[in-house]
């Protein structure tokens, strides 16, 4: 039997943020500018520690003053990077109210408050979530509020496009190409080696065939009920009983 890791598992992690999650220093102040620096990290190494992120914005709600904006949005978009997990709610759920109000105004992409920054990356999240691949790649280029977000996360595009790859084949065995090059936004040569050297798939003319595999696999399924002679008898025998 499979068992899934625990939540705060990371294979990643560094001995040195191990400690200070698994002790009290997870709550000193004085841990803040590490757990930046982390975060930091996770950006340009293309590694992503959920635990971690979700323990400096904890922090940050106990010290306001100690938040910074741009860590903010970096974890935000991180966990975008590892849809449909709830991981991107979770982040939310940490944010203070103020982050989640709309914005009155409509700033350059480098001075956008962090509720405008919020309100864009919900909207990608959603339509991730959706499965609405092509509307988040035409979205994403849309604003230039989008790229400015995503500066920071080395690799952001993608890594999207293995998350999309991971959800269709667990879904389907075989997709029209027009269709996938659409859901992963490439094209020509660009689009046939991420899905014949990343992926692992084969393009048969427009036809782009997805292996078999035990979450495409169509089976069927037998339901069985265990109903007891007596349980039956009881049905019968009040069907036939006179109201008092």
């Amino acid at each position: 039997m499979n068992v899934s890791p625990p939540f705060d598992y990371c294979p990643t992690r560094p001995e040195h943020i191990e400690t200070i999650l698994n002790g009290l220093d997870r709550y000193n102040p004085e841990t803040t500018s590490t757990f930046q620096d982390y975060v930091q990290s996770q950006c340009e190494e293309k590694t992503y520690d959920c635990y971690a992120n979700l323990a400096l914005l904890k922090l940050y709600q106990f010290n306001p003053h100690l938040s910074r904006d741009e860590t903010i949005t970096n974890i935000l978009v991180k966990s975008l990077t590892v849809f449909p997990s709830p991981d991107f709610s979770l982040s939310l759920h940490l944010l203070p109210p103020s982050s989640l109000s709309p914005a009155s105004a409509l700033p350059t992409a480098g001075d956008a408050p962090l509720s405008l920054a919020v309100s864009h990356l919900s909207t990608l999240s959603a339509l991730l979530n959706a499965a609405n691949y092509a509307q988040f790649w035409s979205t994403l280029d849309s604003d230039d509020l989008y790229a400015d977000l995503i500066a920071d996360v080395n690799g952001f595009e993608e890594l999207i496009r293995v998350r999309i790859a991971v959800q269709v084949s667990q879904a389907i065995r075989e997709v029209d190409k027009g269709v996938l090059q659409s859901w992963f936004n490439l094209q020509g040569r660009e689009f046939g080696k991420f899905v014949e050297e990343v992926c692992g798939w084969a393009i048969e003319g427009d036809v782009v065939k997805i292996p078999l595999n035990k979450e495409n696999e169509a089976r069927g399924t037998v339901v069985r009920e265990n109903v007891k002679f007596d349980q039956f008898s009881r049905m019968i025998k009040r069907a036939y009983e006179q109201p008092a």
